[in-house]
């Protein structure tokens, strides 16, 4: 690429070349036609100075032999004596060596036949007429140079004498335009050596111009680069003129203050709606007023199968196929400028999509669209996980209540029992039995009650960051005695890379535990159990996966209820609990089972970061599951 000051230098040397050229060929074009214009007038006087001569010199027949009244005899006289005279011949010859371009001058009688000729080998014979010499006058400049630069040619300049009223002779000067070749190189020359110096001129002037115009452009981009480099002091005290270079300056300093501060509003709104794009998991598309795409979020990949990159500024007609059900219900939509209600449809993964078009407007004009799509999956799932909350959150409040009412009868069945049993010892001494099994019995369903009360109870979570495959090894390791009794044999599937998460290590370890004891009890017969994790975006999903014979169909919905069991010595906890800590963690566990193939619980926990909930530790517990409310 040029350079801008040399575009302006060969612009400028152009232009002035173009204008000397253009100078220069009007100047040619002139001299040599009026060099030609000038041979024509020179050959006319020629032939008006000869035709005089022969009109003038004209003898007296009287005196002679010839008969006067005979109009025939005397034109045959004054033809012989045109023929002998010495002056006339004289002339002739004299206007031929006088001018270049003059070839040769005749004297042309009526039949054609030259009476007296500059090539005396000539005379008497007949003289081929020739081009006039108006030919060249008239012609264009650039036939005039072909007829001065080509082959050599003549033309006649005519003028005919009458005798009597009637055509006697004519008088013919030759001229040839090539002849005028040496007097045109001298006006070329001259023309040629004034462009040269003009272009030569030219070129320092363009530059001398260049340099002061780009002068100050050099200052002002110095000026620019500061402000883009975010320091503008320098610019406020040397710009302390008042001309236009010092104001251009100022303004410079201004508008880079502002740059600056919107730059960092900009890079602070920035960062938030990337946080907050990349959490969502519905898919959202926002089109400006052209219907190009400009936002876009990270689930809109998986829905539509194409990386952002290849969303982002394109419009919708680039982006979607009319030929499939989603492409011509949302081009419909943006013909006819009209919202599209949410409507079920297939993603390019296969899944069911709920989607959803709206128009963003302003002052009674629609400035873009936004486009939202919604995995079904999940929103069946976040209903069911609402659902489950609500139950949780009823079966929370309902067990505080019957705790509190049952603890307090308890204490005092339990004080009054004391004193029954001490009353009793001597009296009824076979009563002991009883009162041991009745004490003993209260005392479990006291424990049990108390069970209620710490699931319920608010707790304090205190926040670690750790490697959640190191938590996940840590439950392999507490299971494997229960694994090796039931011939379960723990397989870990562990990415290299660290997976950091902040949690309560205690809770969530225990959260873990409960689903990999499951596991293992779920396969009487034995059999593998997979423990995997990785990484999705700024989520860690962890896998716990058995062999065992599912979870019926009937009983999927009820899996995380408090107390929900399907053993025999089962309490109906673990699982509950389990809901409970990814929920206090800002979490999710969730499960796929199919009969007879297995279950595989997934945790998702957020990885730990920026983005990670700060400070050390904070309270949680039975308002967790209020959330859903």
């Amino acid at each position: 690429m040029l350079r801008r000051k040399t575009i302006i230098v060969l612009t400028i040397t152009f232009m002035v070349t173009l204008m000397v050229s253009a100078f220069s060929y009007l100047y040619i074009s002139q001299i040599l036609r009026l060099r030609i214009e000038n041979a024509h007038e020179t050959a006319r006087q020629l032939a008006h100075q000869l035709a005089y001569a022969v009109e003038s010199e004209s003898p007296d027949f009287s005196s002679t032999n010839i008969d006067t009244s005979n109009p025939v005899a005397v034109r045959r006289a004054l033809i012989e004596y045109l023929q002998t005279d010495p002056d006339l011949n004289n002339m002739l010859q004299y206007a031929r060596g006088s001018w270049v371009f003059v070839m040769d001058a005749a004297i042309v009688g009526a039949d054609g036949k030259a009476l007296s000729h500059t090539d005396d080998s000539l005379v008497g014979k007949a003289v081929p007429p020739r081009p006039d010499f108006q030919q060249v006058q008239s012609a264009r400049f650039r036939d005039q140079l072909r007829l001065v630069y080509g082959p050599p040619a003549v033309y006649d300049v005519n003028y005919d004498v009458r005798l009597n009223g009637e055509p006697f002779v004519s008088i013919r000067i030759g001229v040839s335009p090539v002849f005028l070749k040496r007097e045109i190189n001298v006006k070329l020359m001259h023309a040629l050596y004034f462009s040269i110096v003009a272009i030569f001129l030219s070129l320092l002037l363009s530059a001398g111009i260049s340099n002061l115009a780009f002068g100050p452009l050099k200052e002002i981009n110095r000026n620019l680069d500061s402000v883009v480099a975010g320091d503008t002091g320098e610019l406020d005290s040397t710009s302390s003129g008042h001309d236009e270079y010092g104001l251009v300056t100022l303004k410079i300093a201004n508008l880079g203050r502002q740059i600056r501060d919107s730059k960092e509003i900009f890079s602070a709104l920035k960062d938030n709606v990337d946080q907050l794009m990349a959490k969502l998991q519905d898919g959202l598309m926002l089109f400006a007023r052209d219907s190009r795409v400009v936002l876009v979020s990270a689930p809109v990949e998986t829905f539509l199968g194409r990386p952002r990159a290849e969303l982002l500024g394109h419009t919708v007609q680039e982006i979607f196929d009319r030929y499939s059900r989603l492409g011509a219900a949302l081009l419909d939509a943006f013909e006819r400028r009209r919202p599209l209600t949410e409507r079920e449809f297939e993603a390019a993964d296969g899944k069911r999509v709920r989607v959803s078009l709206d128009f963003v407007q302003e002052k009674n004009s629609q400035i873009g669209a936004l486009l939202i799509m919604r995995d079904t999956e999940s929103v069946e799932r976040i209903g069911d996980e609402i659902e489950m909350s609500r139950r949780l959150s009823a079966s929370g409040r309902l067990t505080r209540g019957v705790a509190h009412e049952v603890k307090n009868p308890i204490n005092a069945i339990v004080l009054h029992l004391q004193l029954l049993r001490n009353k009793l010892a001597e009296q009824e001494p076979d009563t002991q039995r009883h009162m041991d099994i009745i004490d003993s019995e209260i005392r479990r369903l006291d424990r049990v009650v108390q069970t209620l009360v710490d699931f319920t109870r608010p707790r304090d979570l205190h926040l670690e960051e750790t490697d959640m495959r190191r938590l996940l090894e840590d439950a392999a390791q507490l299971a494997a005695p229960d694994a090796e009794q039931h011939g379960v044999i723990i397989e870990r599937h562990m990415p290299d890379e660290r997976l950091p998460v902040k949690v309560d290590l205690d809770l969530m370890k225990q959260a873990i535990l409960n689903v990999v004891i499951n596991g293992v009890q779920a396969m009487p017969h034995g059999g593998p159990l997979v423990i995997s994790a990785r990484r999705e975006n700024n989520v860690i999903v962890a896998e716990v996966r058995d062999q065992g014979s599912g979870i019926p169909q009937d009983m999927r919905d009820k899996i995380f209820e408090l107390y929900f069991t399907t053993k025999k010595d089962g309490s109906g906890i673990g699982l509950a609990q389990t809901y409970q800590i990814l929920q206090w963690h800002y979490g999710s566990v969730d499960f796929e089972s199919a009969d007879g193939a297995g279950t595989t619980f997934r945790f998702h926990i957020p990885a730990a970061g920026p983005a990670a909930v700060s400070g050390q530790e904070h309270t949680a517990g039975a308002a967790t599951f209020e959330r859903g409310d």
